[in-house]
């Protein structure tokens, strides 16, 4: 497994370090420690441009330094240019399989105003993302997991699946149920007309169906490597951005693992995107899973 640290020198940079360092990782595993010096802050400043490329090079010599005494072996990578769009190229260039970036926290006008390094190397990575803040540093973690059933979220519960975690973890399982998929929305009822109500009976049965048979699925490939599933509101009904969220805050979830559909463009824009939600807004870590 090869993983990207993209670290700067806030110390939301230091929740991103001690998290690769404590977690445990496949055999095998290489980081590459990447720090962006922000070309758009020392433009026509050379002599600061310098300072900041000594100061970015003696932050990835510490975190390098760190993850080497735990066994692992380090690169190390320093660029200039924008970090929102540098990161996800490298990160593509490099061949990674995940990113790892802190968030800052921003409150949402901040957010809006500046836009988010977080929220662009989620949106823009060709990779698995995860956007760590500072209660995914746990001995023992709270995982839980969203799957709609779909193709992008099976990968996401193998993801899980296929690494080790910390002993004495704990998964929860969530399937959303939502009474029209936004997949497969109904076409709009003529005006002073209704669906009928066999019509939406039938509808939400499917969409319950659908969701039993994602948590059993997912149940079933997450119990056969013997990681500990417990039971929780598997398939409540409404918005599944919301209810994740809340479920994640209330059940005090360390981490948040989703697939990513990977849409694009215009398709994004109306259906929004629950993966990018769920990393913008949760409380806790969040891990968008490519292929």
């Amino acid at each position: 497994m090869k993983i990207l640290l993209a670290i700067d020198s806030s110390s939301t940079s230091e929740n991103v370090i001690h998290a690769a360092a404590t977690r445990p990782w496949p055999f095998g595993t290489t980081f590459c420690v990447l720090s962006i010096v922000d070309m758009g802050s020392w433009e026509g400043l050379p002599a600061l441009i310098e300072d900041a490329k000594r100061e970015a090079q003696g932050l990835v010599d510490v975190a390098a330094d760190k993850l080497t005494q735990c066994g692992y072996e380090v690169f190390r990578e320093i660029q200039l240019g924008a970090p929102k769009k540098a990161i996800p190229e490298f990160a593509g260039q490099w061949g990674a399989d995940l990113v790892m970036v802190g968030s800052h926290g921003q409150n949402k006008m901040i957010r809006f105003l500046l836009g988010s390094v977080a929220f662009a190397v989620v949106r823009g990575s060709p990779c698995s993302v995860e956007i760590v803040r500072a209660s995914a540093v746990e001995p023992a973690m709270r995982i839980l997991v969203a799957t709609d059933g779909s193709e992008c979220s099976v990968k996401a519960v193998y993801s899980v699946a296929n690494r080790p975690w910390p002993p004495q973890s704990r998964i929860r399982i969530m399937s959303v149920v939502q009474l029209v998929n936004p997949e497969n929305r109904l076409p709009a009822a003529p005006p002073g007309s209704e669906y009928p109500t066999s019509l939406l009976e039938e509808l939400w049965k499917r969409s319950r169906l659908r969701a039993d048979e994602a948590v059993a699925e997912a149940r079933k490939i997450l119990v056969g490597v013997n990681l500990n599933v417990c039971d929780g509101p598997a398939t409540p009904i409404g918005d599944p951005r919301a209810i994740l969220l809340d479920e994640a805050k209330t059940w005090a979830a360390n981490l948040i693992v989703v697939g990513s559909h990977g849409r694009q463009g215009l398709e994004r824009f109306l259906m929004g995107s629950v993966s990018e939600a769920i990393a913008l807004h949760a409380h806790c870590s969040v891990e968008v899973i490519r292929r």
